[in-house]
């Protein structure tokens, strides 16, 4: 039974599993909006809702923390310059999952994941 397992495993092992949500992580920062499996999208939030906390204050320490985790200098930028200041004052939620329908080979749930204006 996996009472109390949290997590998805995608069928990957750990290092790909880390490298998969930081790639998608990077493509949210960057295009503000991406279509991927409903799966993948909720395990996403929880990798970038704490990112865009951390850089909405912008210091040295937390720009090296956040290059620590994604390792993507355009990427870093983009967050602590334009979505981070969007979300001063909110105090989390910052991300919105909407469903698209099902994926035309496999069936897969697709979702539209996109940051909250």
């Amino acid at each position: 039974m996996r009472h109390r397992r949290a997590g998805r495993k995608f069928g990957r092992n750990p290092a790909q599993r880390r490298a998969l949500l930081r790639q998608l992580a990077i493509s949210l920062i960057l295009n503000d909006r991406i279509t991927t499996t409903e799966a993948k999208a909720k395990e996403l939030r929880g990798v970038v809702e704490p990112l865009v906390t951390i850089a909405r204050d912008d210091s040295a320490y937390h720009r090296r923390l956040i290059m620590s985790k994604i390792d993507h200098e355009p990427a870093m930028k983009r967050l602590f310059d334009i979505v981070a200041p969007r979300y001063e004052t909110t105090p989390g939620g910052y991300t919105r999952l909407s469903k698209l329908g099902v994926r035309r080979g496999d069936a897969a749930p697709l979702v539209l994941i996109e940051f909250v204006v």
